[in-house]
């Protein structure tokens, strides 16, 4: 499908501006145009006398697997747990000891590359990868450099156009392949004392590298694959994926070239662990390099990170002159066996091996199912549910409101997504975190359902809610006195009040402006401290007014 997705390789111009400490600002996403070809990769539209460019940008992403224990050891994995406390003889590389595979990772990496569409290997083998660095004790890493675990994948991920949940569009990353690998250690720099210590709880955590191809054009592009592949693992429960805690951290590769020229000179922006930052990230280097070529200048292959702070990347080294990891098969392991129902010897132990098809059978449901099904279940609009599976918890959060609440699921939506979530942002609580439970929102919503109250009064109650001090919602309705007046002659003579105040609203409206007449509803509302039906009060003053 062809689309335009704003953001994704606008027009790339030289008007930066100087940012802080000398970074190049992008220009202002408002003076960008895009064009998407076929393909799905964003052809920016030209200056005068100048080809356009093609960005390009690939991602590979190394998920921390969710398990107890490491890939080869049998240390615990446990996070900000005190330093050097959780590493084994074979984690500090002593003399003698050997790796032991782990499972867990195994299945988890199984897992993943079936929800990612990938070809499991039945047959891969572990290669060590060296290369020296403090906090690698071996001086070389045990990777699947040569035949991995799951290669030739596809994720199908969503994004906005001109920022509109409205208005969305698919588009198709390919998954080179997926490999399991070990973790270093964790360096930490002491500036002050001019000293690195070297912390090994890392060391051997198990991590699947996903390695995505060049196929997005974009910060934007780029930030929203991460992002549903994110919601993956975490539902499939094979890495908790938090990027705040290191458990999903991506490298960039980026590129610009002219169209139906070869692929430019590409630089790695490496280890960012912010959706937020690689968007950024991705969207300056694809600037810096445009304006470094239109300047007459050449792009160095090199590495380099971005610094959050200053908005830009900077280079970290380079790599021209191509480093020789020296790849081996590792000795001290065999290849990895899997099977399938096919291939399942008879009397086997099946805690012996690994079965193919009996995880693929119990997987759960993806992310795009569960917002289809969340889509036809309650009639909820599509963009909405990728809000409700955005943020962790909510849609659990809604299922459990419309089940105790008489409201209709489309009005629940609109109580969760545009007051829940603007008072849990406020404060920056989660989900979970937060004050007001399902039951008490569904208590409150069939208050409003029975017309025992306004929604301005509603309003009010969530507020009182949201402080935690143990009330219902009728409570509070009964303690600020916010139930609707039921006495209609009351309402009279309230409307009546307000159009003998308001002499030029009522000509307005006798002159065929109609639109003023909310302006006296309010008033009405204002006068009853939201305590009157605006249905019922709008029909009263119709009345009145038509006297």
């Amino acid at each position: 499908m062809a689309a335009a997705a704003r953001g994704c390789g606008g027009v790339w111009r030289r008007a930066w501006q100087r940012g802080g400490g000398g970074c190049p600002a992008p220009a202002p996403r408002e003076q960008r145009a895009v064009s998407c070809n076929a393909r799905g990769g964003a052809v920016p539209a030209g200056k005068s006398g100048l080809a356009p460019w093609v960005p390009v940008v690939g991602l590979e992403i190394h998920a921390q697997i969710s398990s107890n224990s490491k890939l080869f050891s049998g240390s615990q994995v446990q996070f900000a747990a005190p330093p050097n406390s959780l590493v084994s003889f074979f984690d500090a590389s002593l003399p003698g000891t050997l790796p032991v595979l782990n499972r867990r990772c195994v299945e988890a990496a199984v897992m993943t590359g079936l929800a990612l569409n990938c070809s499991i290997n039945k047959k891969s083998l572990f290669d060590r990868k060296h290369y020296f660095y403090a906090d690698l004790p071996a001086g070389y890493q045990i990777t699947q450099q040569r035949v991995p675990i799951a290669v030739n994948g596809r994720l199908s991920y969503s994004l906005c156009i001109d920022n509109k949940m409205s208005q969305m569009v698919t588009k198709t990353v390919r998954i080179k392949q997926i490999q399991l690998e070990q973790d270093s250690g964790k360096s930490l720099h002491d500036d002050t004392r001019s000293q690195t210590l070297i912390d090994l709880n890392r060391a051997g955590v198990g991590l699947m590298e996903v390695v995505m191809e060049p196929d997005m054009c974009c910060g934007e592009e780029a930030a929203a694959a991460v992002r549903e592949l994110q919601l993956i693992l975490q539902t499939l429960g094979s890495s908790q994926a938090v990027m705040a805690e290191g458990q999903l951290r991506v490298d960039a590769n980026v590129s610009v070239h002219h169209p139906g020229e070869p692929y430019g000179v590409r630089t790695e922006v490496k280890n960012i662990n912010s959706i937020r930052f690689l968007a950024k990230a991705v969207d300056y280097e694809i600037q810096r390099q445009i304006e470094e070529l239109e300047n007459g200048g050449t792009i160095l292959n090199e590495t380099r990170a971005f610094d959050s702070k200053l908005g830009c990347t900077v280079p970290m080294r380079d790599k021209e002159g191509k480093q020789d990891y020296r790849f081996m098969p590792e000795p001290n392991l065999p290849p990895l066996i899997l099977y399938d129902a096919k291939s399942l010897p008879a009397n086997v132990n099946h805690q012996q091996v690994v079965n193919i098809d009996w995880i693929h059978e119990r997987l759960p449901d993806l992310p795009s199912v569960k917002r289809a099904k969340l889509v036809e279940q309650y009639g909820i609009l599509p963009e909405h549910s990728f809000t409700l599976l955005n943020e962790d918890g909510l849609t659990e959060f809604f299922e459990n409101v419309v089940k105790q609440t008489q409201m209709k699921p489309k009005k629940v939506i609109g109580w969760i997504l545009n007051d829940l979530l603007s008072y849990l942002k406020q404060h920056s609580l989660t989900v979970k975190e937060s004050p007001v439970s399902p039951f008490l929102l569904a208590d409150l919503l069939n208050l409003l359902e029975k017309k025992e109250v306004s929604s301005t009064a509603a309003k009010q109650v969530l507020a009182e809610l949201w402080k935690g001090e143990g009330k219902t919602p009728l409570e509070i309705v009964k303690e600020k006195e916010l139930e609707l007046i039921q006495d209609q002659k009351e309402l009279e003579q309230i409307c009546q009040a307000v159009i003998d105040g308001q002499k030029n609203e009522v000509m307005a409206i006798k002159a065929g402006n109609r639109k003023v007449l909310n302006k006296l509803i309010g008033l009405v509302q204002r006068e009853t401290q939201g305590r009157s039906n605006p249905v019922l009060v709008k029909q009263l003053l119709e009345k009145q007014l038509s006297e």
